[in-house]
C-alpha cells in the first residue's frame, strides 16, 4: 500500500510515533482487490466473516453494545437477509481506545473489515485516506447530508467514510434533583430556565449548588465540549493548519470560565465514560449532561431506574457533539462484502432503526424526515417526543468548528488541563501553563 499522504484540506498529522511506525511497515498495493470470498452482501455461494468495530453506542445491537433492550437487532438483521455472511461485532469502551487502535492498525493491518471513526478525528485519518477503500457510489447520492459528504472526500474524490449519525445536542436533567433544589421539573420550563447563553446555564448551576452544596454537572470536560463546539475555529487556522489555540482569546475565555465553575462546586469532576461516572448518573451525583440525540442510550443504560427528561434547549441556541462515521481499511480480505454491509448500515432505513434503538439522529436527510423519527417517543424520558426535539436541535445549530489534523491531540490536552483543576492536582494557573507546554509539543 502506497505511505504517500493524500494532499487534503487538513493538512499533515503528526500523530503519535507509533502510528509512524505502523504506517512505515505498510506495504500492500494502493488499489484494493476483493477476495474470492467477498461476497457482495452474501449474494455468492462462499460464505464470508466480516468483522466491525465500534465504540460506545451506535445501536446496531444490544448484545454488543450492552444498552437497553433495542427495538432493532441489525446486525441479526443482516446476516438474516444475508445467510452465507457472520458479523463479528466489537464494541471499544470509548473513542479514544478506537482511534489508538485504528491508527496503530491502519498502515500494517489488523483493523477490522468495518471500522467506525468518530468526527473529532477524521481530520486525521483523511491525511491517510489512501489506506482506506474508496466508497463513492452514485447510486447512494443523497443518502447523507452533503456537508457530512464533503467531509470525509479527500482532495481527489474519494469517498472514505459513510455517515452514519450527527449529534444535535439538547440539556438532559434529572427530575428528582431538580425538585429537591426547588427548580422547574416540566420540560417546556426548563427549557426557558436555561434559555439564553453560558452565562444563563452556570447561573442556574449556582443556583442549583447554593440549594443543595451538589455538583450541577458531571465534569468541565464535558461541557468544554459544547462551548468549543460553538467557536467557528478554536484550535488551528482553516487557512494554514497552524494551531492558534494559544492566541486563541476564545479558547482561553472559555477555560477561565470552566476553572471558576469547578472552583465554585459546580463539576463533580467525574471524567465521562468513567465507571464512577456511570455510577454517578445512576445515584444523583450531578444533575444535568449536555445531551446529543445519541447519549439517550448511554443515560438509559447507566440509570434505568432513573428519572431524567429533555429540555429542548441549548446554551446560545445549538450545538452539535459527534457524529461519526463507517470506513472500510483498503487492505482488508473482504473490501467489497463489507463496503455493502457498511452502505446497509447507514442507508435511511437502517439510521431510522438505529435512532429508535439509541438516539442517534441521523445524517440522512431521508431518516430524519421520516415518520419514524418524527412521531418517535421516548418512554424513558416521560415519553418525551425526541424526534421532534432532536429535528428542532438540529435546526438551531449555526457553527460547525474548523477541525483539523491536530484538533483531536489540541482538544485532549484542553480536556487533560481541565481535569487537572478538576482533581485539585493543580491550579487553574499551573494547568493551563503545562496546557501551553503540551500544546507546544504537538506537531
Amino acid at each position: 500500500m502506497s505511505l504517500s499522504r493524500r494532499k487534503t484540506t487538513f493538512g499533515f498529522a503528526a500523530g503519535a510515533a507509533t502510528l509512524a511506525i505502523a504506517l512505515a511497515g505498510c506495504g500492500s498495493s494502493s488499489e484494493p482487490e476483493s477476495s474470492d470470498s467477498a461476497a457482495a452482501g452474501g449474494s455468492m455461494d462462499e460464505p464470508v466473516t466480516l468483522t466491525l468495530a465500534t465504540f460506545n453506542q451506535f445501536g446496531y445491537s444490544a448484545d454488543s453494545e450492552g444498552g437497553a433492550d433495542y427495538a432493532y437487532d441489525l446486525i441479526a438483521e443482516y446476516e438474516e437477509l444475508h445467510p452465507n455472511v457472520t458479523i463479528v461485532y466489537n464494541v471499544a469502551d470509548t473513542s479514544n481506545t478506537a482511534r489508538e487502535n485504528f491508527f496503530t492498525k491502519l498502515g500494517p493491518g489488523g483493523l477490522a473489515d468495518v471500522e467506525a471513526i468518530e468526527v473529532d478525528w477524521l481530520p486525521e485519518a483523511m491525511t491517510y485516506s489512501d489506506l482506506l477503500a474508496d466508497l463513492t457510489n452514485a447510486d447512494l447520492d443523497g443518502n447523507w447530508l452533503d456537508w457530512k459528504v464533503d467531509a470525509a472526500t479527500d482532495a481527489d474524490g474519494r469517498l472514505i467514510g459513510y455517515g452514519t449519525d450527527i449529534g444535535p445536542e439538547a440539556i438532559c436533567y434529572n427530575v428528582d434533583l431538580f425538585e429537591e433544589a426547588g427548580l422547574p421539573t416540566d420540560p417546556d420550563e426548563v427549557a426557558a430556565l436555561f434559555d439564553g447563553d453560558w452565562d444563563t446555564f452556570f447561573s442556574v448551576g449556582q443556583d442549583y449548588y447554593d440549594a443543595t452544596g451538589n455538583a450541577f454537572y458531571e465534569e468541565n470536560a464535558a461541557i468544554l465540549q459544547g462551548m468549543i463546539g460553538q467557536l467557528d475555529a478554536p484550535y488551528e487556522d482553516p487557512e494554514t493548519d497552524e494551531i492558534i489555540a494559544l492566541d486563541n482569546a476564545d479558547v482561553k475565555a472559555t477555560y477561565d470560565t470552566l476553572t471558576a465553575a469547578s472552583e465554585a462546586g459546580l463539576s463533580s469532576g467525574l471524567q465521562q465514560w468513567g465507571d464512577d461516572w456511570a455510577a454517578g448518573m445512576a445515584n444523583g451525583d450531578y444533575a444535568v449532561t449536555l445531551c446529543p440525540a445519541w447519549f439517550l442510550g448511554i443515560i438509559e443504560g447507566n440509570a434505568p431506574d432513573g428519572n431524567w427528561d429533555i429540555a429542548n434547549v441549548f446554551p446560545n441556541g445549538g450545538g452539535n457533539w459527534g457524529g461519526s462515521y463507517l470506513t472500510v481499511p483498503a487492505n482488508g480480505e473482504n473490501v467489497e462484502a463489507a463496503t455493502e454491509f457498511a452502505a446497509w448500515l447507514t442507508a435511511p432505513e437502517q439510521q431510522a432503526k438505529a435512532f429508535e434503538n439509541v438516539g442517534a439522529f441521523p445524517s440522512s436527510p431521508e431518516a430524519a424526515e421520516s415518520d419514524a423519527v418524527q412521531s418517535y417517543v421516548r418512554e424513558y424520558y416521560n415519553d418525551a417526543p425526541a424526534g421532534q426535539i432532536f429535528t428542532e436541535r438540529a435546526a438551531a445549530v449555526a457553527v460547525s468548528p474548523y477541525k483539523g489534523a491536530h484538533y483531536f491531540e489540541v482538544n485532549d490536552a484542553m480536556v487533560n488541563a481541565l481535569r487537572r483543576v478538576d482533581e485539585g492536582t493543580m491550579s487553574a494557573d499551573e494547568s493551563w501553563s503545562q496546557f501551553e507546554a503540551d500544546v507546544q509539543a504537538i506537531g
